[in-house]
């Protein structure tokens, strides 16, 4: 299922701008959690060790390689299409893992040598429902050495229906003046990807996969999520960063 490099760069930049369109202002997002991160890490600088949940075709995992050259960055997905365009884009970044985040012998499939520094995600653990979630971050926290964190980028609600109206509003509008409207979406950056012949054995891989369906957290406050941080054992948990509903959460062990 090996891609050339051509391939790789082309669906990868097309990625880039269609995620656009879902975070707002996700650059700065990315750059904050490698900001956390690497504070952090700092007294750890000779290696160290981040795991990134839901790293998709590499575009979190490359940016932190970049900043922080010495880390060990372990970066799991469980769609084979995106983490082929990763290993082949970004071959350096990350040891990449095939695994599904809360499934049972999940953490073992990550082969870690000692406990990690910091666990990073951005728009991914959404699927996951209440249960699974706090699952996982228990399990995150059972991995994580003490001091280490958890940050996690994603689209965090007001509790408040009517906030949660505002916020999310206000972070819409924002994309949209910077936005160019040629931007192709989720959808039809997906039906793009099935016109590639290269593409044909891993999209029909990712078919092949049962898909995580139902009982997803896409809509759980952001105070719902500190709560769950908290019962699964994070002394601390809190936003760090914001704009309108999207937020970066840092969960400290």
């Amino acid at each position: 299922m090996g891609l050339s490099l051509a391939t790789a760069e082309k669906w990868v930049e097309r990625w880039e701008l269609q995620q656009q369109r879902y975070a707002v202002d996700r650059e700065d997002r990315f750059t904050v959690i490698a900001d956390v991160v690497e504070y952090v890490t700092g007294e750890h600088a000779d290696r160290p060790l981040v795991v990134d949940l839901g790293c998709g075709p590499g575009s979190l995992a490359a940016r932190l390689a970049r900043r922080l050259p010495r880390a060990e960055i372990v970066a799991v997905d469980r769609d084979p299409l995106l983490l082929e365009l990763a290993r082949t884009h970004h071959p350096d970044a990350a040891r990449y893992v095939d695994t599904v985040i809360g499934e049972d012998g999940w953490t073992q499939t990550l082969d870690l040598d000692r406990p990690l520094d910091a666990a990073v995600s951005t728009t991914a653990l959404h699927y996951l429902g209440p249960a699974a979630l706090c699952r996982v971050y228990r399990q995150l926290a059972a991995l994580l050495r003490p001091g280490g964190v958890l940050v996690n980028g994603d689209h965090l609600p007001q509790d408040d229906a009517l906030l949660a109206g505002v916020a999310a509003h206000v972070g819409h509008r924002r994309a949209r003046r910077r936005l160019a409207l040629a931007h192709e979406d989720w959808v039809s950056w997906w039906a793009a990807v099935g016109e590639d012949p290269e593409l044909a054995d891993l999209l029909a891989e990712r078919r092949r996969r049962q898909p995580v369906t139902g009982g997803g957290a896409a809509g759980l406050s952001l105070s719902a999520h500190v709560g769950l941080l908290r019962q699964a054992g994070f002394e601390r948990a809190g936003a760090v960063w914001q704009y309108g509903d999207s937020c970066v959460v840092v969960a400290i062990r």
